[in-house]
């Protein structure tokens, strides 16, 4: 599951990536300025490509899709002008399944096809755990694939569907797919928002003006001044029009939400609202158990920014010790600064980060961050710290150990190349060479996310296979390649 992508900086090899971000809108003048915005808010999900696709009753569906940034592409007049309509999605992409090597164009959405009963597109976050089984079947069927995206899946499966219209077929080709996935598609008049019926992956709903808007995160909603209305349930389909707003209903057998424990933690903006909570105040809550559970002795608690930053308040403001920026980053270190020769990736993150050595010299710095994936940024930040004169180094992770890859939409090294998969928390500390290495306990995370029991071990609330092993969705691709998950998926 790794990728083989160019990640967003070209030296932040070292995080968990969210896959992708989808937004749309319908009853609005000029949709495709509003998805521009709404994909901008979104922008942190993917930075790899975007796309939109519009409709207007005189030149019909529209589609732009470039490689990059939101704003180096949905920008310029001649561009928005070429998406007119009052109806449209958009997706930004940071793959994991699809195409190895360089991104290629056909594997970024929103995918579009013509079906009988007119065209229809399709924008999906999350990961299709049976797409290898499906896509066999299919083409041996006669489907003919023109991306390696697994949400191209979808398409095939609506176009062999027998149902009357969009929203019919839609259903019956969900129902073949197993998986995480937040999907926001159209077709001439109506915008269709659904989440699969674990809820792993988030999508809200929201009101502008007499119209309507479907996004990944509530950010999305603010940035466009809509109000949001609510959380699409898991396992629901809306289907939104001007003509009759929102229709909702529930076509999968119901099942106990799993809504993915890391967007807490990492994938969503702060800014935005999960479960009816802010996601700033969890992860200063996760800050705040962090202190509890892994107290120690030291002048300055400092984030890894910017991932970090909540929670190091949290841990500060539980602590009693004081809060310091200790480290800067450089905010406009866009990926194409300079090209990443060999020589200027052994700079490394000092090219992203820097030492505010006035601070920490001479000082037992607590460092808190989101988490540790393979180590090679946490050691690199350690190594900077020290060289700029600190007495001590201890990290504090805002999240349990990564130690198991995750196959719902979000890019993981393979089990082999996590630090945690292969090391004991000792081992850790010892191969990043720090003073003290500590995790927050799952039972803590959970109860900052709002479990003040923790973790129900029987029917847990959130989907953490990253940390548990535990995949609530059976990882039908992977097992059939030999993998084995820890505990048998259901």
């Amino acid at each position: 599951m790794s990728h083989d992508f160019p990640p967003a900086h070209p030296f932040d090899d070292d995080k968990l990536r969210e896959e992708c971000g989808v937004f749309g809108v319908v009853g609005v003048a000029d949709a495709s300025n509003f998805v521009a915005l709404g994909l901008h808010a979104l922008q942190h999900r993917g930075q790899e490509a975007g796309g939109i696709v519009t409709h207007d009753f005189e030149t019909g569906f529209n589609q732009q899709r470039r490689m990059g940034l939101v704003r180096d592409n949905f920008t310029s007049p001649n561009m928005m002008a070429s998406l007119p309509g009052p109806i449209g999605i958009g997706h930004v992409r940071y793959s994991t399944a699809g195409s190895k090597g360089q991104t290629a164009m056909r594997d970024v959405q929103p995918f579009f096809g013509e079906f009988s009963m007119g065209g229809a597109a399709i924008a999906h976050n999350g990961n299709i755990t049976n797409a290898d089984a499906l896509r066999r079947e299919l083409i041996e069927r006669g489907s003919i694939f023109q991306s390696s995206s697994d949400s191209e899946c979808i398409i095939h499966l609506m176009a062999r569907s027998m149902g009357q219209n969009i929203p019919d077929r839609m259903e019956e080709a969900l129902r073949k797919v197993e998986g995480a996935f937040s999907i926001v598609a159209m077709t001439r008049t109506k915008i269709i928002g659904c989440r699969d019926p674990l809820g792993v992956r988030p999508l809200v709903l929201g009101k502008i003006g007499d119209g309507w808007a479907l996004a990944s995160e509530t950010c999305a909603l603010d940035i466009i001044g809509a109000e949001f209305v609510r959380e699409i349930a898991p396992g629901e389909m809306v289907v939104i029009s001007e003509a009759n707003g929102v229709q909702s209903h529930f076509p999968f057998r119901p099942a106990k939400s799993r809504f993915c424990i890391f967007e807490n933690v990492y994938f969503s903006r702060p800014d935005s609202i999960l479960g009816g909570r802010s996601v700033y105040e969890t992860r200063e809550n996760i800050g705040r158990e962090l202190a509890k559970e892994a107290p120690v002795d030291a002048d300055l608690v400092c984030p890894v920014p910017d991932s970090g930053t909540p929670a190091a308040i949290g841990y500060s403001l539980e602590s009693g010790i004081p809060y310091a920026m200790g480290i800067i980053r450089n905010q406009y270190m866009g990926r194409t600064f300079i090209e990443p020769t060999e020589s200027i990736r052994n700079m490394g993150v000092r090219l992203k980060l820097n030492v505010n050595r006035a601070l920490v010299k001479g000082k037992r710095i607590i460092l808190v961050d989101d988490s540790v994936v393979r180590g090679t940024t946490s050691r690199k930040i350690k190594e900077m710290i020290l060289d700029a004169g600190a007495a001590e180094v201890h990290f504090r992770i805002a999240s349990p150990p990564t130690a198991w890859p995750c196959f719902y939409g979000v890019d993981t090294p393979d089990r082999d190349k996590l630090l945690a998969a292969n090391m004991t928390a000792d081992q850790m500390r010892d191969h990043l060479g720090v003073d003290s290495l500590k995790f927050i306990s799952l039972d803590g995370l959970y109860r900052a996310s709002g479990e003040p029991n923790g973790r129900d071990t029987k029917s847990p609330a959130f989907c953490d296979a990253c940390f548990s092993g535990e995949y609530p969705v059976k990882p039908t691709d992977m097992i059939a390649k030999g993998f084995k998950p820890k505990v048998p998926a259901e």
